[in-house]
């Protein structure tokens, strides 16, 4: 259900279980977190995260967070390998974006979406509490009233909004999704991976 493919320099990882939404099991999230550990152990200049057909991830599996994933410390330990990766991380956000998926898009280095992609979060109705990560990070990216929005009032944002916000960073047609993505890519993979590493460790200095 996640399939990585080597594209010339970077790593495609698509999430694929269309008949559930993507939606994450526990194996699904040790498996993605496998996968970048081995493409930190080499030189990538980067990491594409992407979901097959029209949605990206409905979050967890809604049988298995009852039975507890909703509380695993897989989540936390998928978003911190991807927040150090070395490289380039981008996700493309095939569409709609929910729960607790969140945690790995926020914590790449750059988002984009097509323009049918809908971003929510609902722990409010559903009871359980969001990734301890997430809402610190989606707070340095929009802002605390606009998380508040997302996370406590239930907001369903469109692709459009959430490019004002700064949740993500560019809307591109479905049709052009990795293309695009592979274009935003294209210095890191071009580059000395010590140099990506680098400046992305500039950048992230507080």
């Amino acid at each position: 259900m996640i399939r990585h493919e080597r594209r010339g320099g970077l790593d495609l990882l698509t999430i694929d279980r269309q008949d559930k939404a993507n939606s994450l099991t526990e194996a699904m999230l040790r498996e993605l977190t496998a996968a970048l550990d081995e493409i930190a152990a080499r030189d990538s200049g980067a990491v594409i995260l992407t979901g097959a057909g029209t949605v990206f991830s409905a979050g967890a599996d809604l049988a298995e967070a009852r039975a507890g994933l909703a509380t695993s410390p897989e989540w936390e330990r998928l978003s911190a390998r991807v927040a150090t990766m070395p490289c380039l991380t981008v996700a493309a956000l095939n569409g709609t974006l929910a729960g607790g998926a969140f945690g790995m898009v926020l914590a790449c280095d750059l988002r984009i979406a097509v323009p049918e992609a809908r971003f929510f979060y609902p722990v409010m109705t559903l009871g359980f509490l969001p990734q301890p990560s997430d809402p610190r990070r989606m707070t340095r990216l929009i802002g605390a009233a606009r998380a508040k929005m997302i996370l406590m009032a239930g907001r369903k944002v469109e692709a459009a909004e959430a490019l004002d916000w700064g949740l993500v960073d560019r809307v591109v047609p479905a049709a052009t999704l990795i293309a695009e993505a592979q274009a935003l890519a294209a210095d890191c993979v071009a580059a000395d991976p010590a140099h990506v590493t680098a400046i992305k460790a500039m950048v992230s200095q507080p």
